[in-house]
């Protein structure tokens, strides 16, 4: 996942900010992409994600270095793929832990044998500071507002903790989750411009995609004809010339059957190029199918992956991209797209089936 580099000329206005929803989020992007953000030009303190506006961000990592002063912790967290800087700021618990005369025990005689409050203070309060102090090789987890200090990028904490992870499990759930939210939201380029009457829409096409892509998901759907979601459609069609009349008068123009044939006809080749859907067989009946539902597409990836890995010739670096799709042309449809075969293979990964060894190779033990 690499940021592209942000044109200040690209940089969409300040006022739409607040329409992209990982604004007001705490961002889980990786170190990397954090030491490679663009900063804003307009505003100071904002950076740039593929054009997403991100000012605070959620890390989870290893200390490997740590610093301590009379008002701060500055912890040195790596992720994996870089190291940043952590600013977490002390707060008023451990001055009260240098000055024991304040909490002194005036209250010991007063619980005998009960229900001691000082002492039950202090166990909290030791237990707060056990988690705020950290040592290296100890896990960390981070939230707050990216800063650039001494032209370096760090970010100051308003919510920092030790996090107790023996047997990793939090760290794998922080692995599963966080390729999904990249391919999910932060490398989907957010596209907003400003309409006429001054509010920021993302295009017809655009939306009619994501209607379709959640039918696919709240119904579990594996194959469908054209005409099975073109009404899903309509309510997009039929909005347009409400707004178009309140501005000009009417022009002849195509009708709305034909518009809205016209978008599922965009929005279906959209789905092909991003191999969501594809078709098996080309002929008069079009018959797309869904790539992730496709089980028969899985089965017949995997057994390419499994029956190929142990030829001599794969069994070091595994299978590569480009011979998986020869294969799989070949024992199930010639129509099936890199694109397609290429979500079916993050899925599998995903789901532990198969093993990326290198940028576009994959095994399976």
């Amino acid at each position: 996942m690499q940021a592209a580099t942000l044109d200040p000329a690209e940089e969409p206005p300040s006022m739409l900010w607040g329409l992209d929803p990982i604004f007001s989020a705490f961002a889980r992007l990786y170190v990397r992409d954090i030491l490679h953000m663009t900063e804003s030009t307009q505003v100071p303190g904002i950076y740039f994600y593929n054009s997403h506006p991100i000012y605070k961000v959620d890390v989870l990592g290893t200390v490997v270095y740590k610093r301590e002063r009379e008002d701060f912790f500055c912890y040195g967290v790596d992720d994996g793929t870089g190291v940043i800087n952590c600013l977490c700021w002390k707060n008023d618990l451990w001055k009260e832990q240098e000055d024991p005369g304040k909490s002194g025990g005036k209250c010991t005689d007063a619980a005998q044998g009960g229900f001691n409050l000082v002492a039950e203070l202090k166990k909290l309060r030791q237990a707060q500071q056990n988690r705020c102090r950290l040592e290296i090789g100890e896990l960390l987890r981070v939230r707050g507002p990216v800063k650039t200090s001494r032209q370096q990028r760090e970010i100051m904490a308003s919510t920092y903790y030790k996090v107790n992870d023996p047997v990793m499990a939090v760290q794998i759930a922080w692995m599963m989750e966080v390729p999904q939210l990249y391919r999910e939201c932060y490398d989907k380029t957010l596209k907003l411009q400003p309409n006429a009457t001054g509010t920021s829409t993302v295009s017809c096409v655009s939306r009619a995609t994501q209607i379709i892509k959640d039918f696919f998901k709240q119904k579990n759907v594996t194959r469908f004809r054209p005409y099975d979601v073109l009404d899903l459609l309509e309510p997009l069609i039929a909005s347009q010339p409400q707004i178009a009349s309140a501005e000009q008068e009417p022009v002849a123009g195509p009708s709305a059957g034909q518009q809205l044939r016209q978008l599922l006809k965009e929005v279906l080749q959209i789905l092909q190029d991003e191999g969501t859907v594809f078709r098996k067989v080309k002929s008069q009946d079009e018959v797309y199918h869904v790539t992730e539902q496709d089980k028969e597409l899985l089965i017949v990836i995997k057994d390419v992956i499994r029956e190929d890995s142990k030829r001599e010739k794969y069994a070091e670096k595994g299978c590569h991209v480009l011979h998986i799709l020869s294969a799989v042309r070949q024992r199930y449809s010639l129509n099936v797209s890199k694109a397609a075969l290429e979500l079916v293979l993050k899925l599998l990964e995903c789901n532990s089936d198969i093993i990326s060894t290198s940028e576009n190779h994959y095994t399976m033990f």
